[in-house]
């Protein structure tokens, strides 16, 4: 009966030491798609990243507390030679020449979406000047996080004139 228990855990082990044929290798069972990183920043099995291609398992590559405001948005660098490509109906309308003027635009009060547009008809003419950069404080369990508020004034000193706040 001793020999019997015996073999019956070395099956055991056996199959355990080993991963299943759809299971990731990472010791995590008959659960085929694991369970994620769990918290874990790195692979600690040393292999390729689990399932899904991110990093410690997790979709999307998010990343658990990261780089909280880490670089976000197009990669930078080399595209802005790229030609422009509108998306809204308002831009294929501008980059086919069909509108004229900013002003055309503005007569038919049409939401701008595209800074392309306003780049198109006012060009090297616009000028930016900061009017005043503020700091917010948000209470935080650890104390206090400080973020800055800005009010940029935009304009071609032709009469178009923009406010941004951010």
């Amino acid at each position: 009966l001793k020999t019997i228990f015996n073999k019956n855990i070395d099956c055991i082990m056996a199959d355990a030491a080993a991963p299943a044929s759809g299971a990731p290798a990472g010791g995590r069972g008959s659960f085929p798609g694991g369970f994620g990183g769990r918290g874990r920043r790195d692979n600690k099995e040393g292999g390729a990243p689990a399932e899904g291609g991110a990093e410690g398992g997790r979709r999307g590559g998010e990343r658990r507390g990261g780089d909280r405001r880490g670089p976000r948005g197009p990669k930078k660098g080399g595209d802005e030679s790229k030609e422009w490509v509108p998306i809204t109906k308002l831009g294929r309308l501008v980059k086919d020449g069909k509108i004229a003027s900013l002003e055309h635009i503005f007569l038919f009060s049409i939401p701008i979406k595209e800074y392309q547009i306003v780049d198109h008809f006012l060009g090297k003419a616009l000028h930016d000047e900061v009017l005043k950069i503020m700091p917010v404080q948000k209470q935080t369990r650890a104390g206090q996080r400080t973020r800055f508020k800005a009010f940029v004034v935009v304009g071609d000193s032709n009469g178009h004139v923009g406010l941004g706040v951010k």
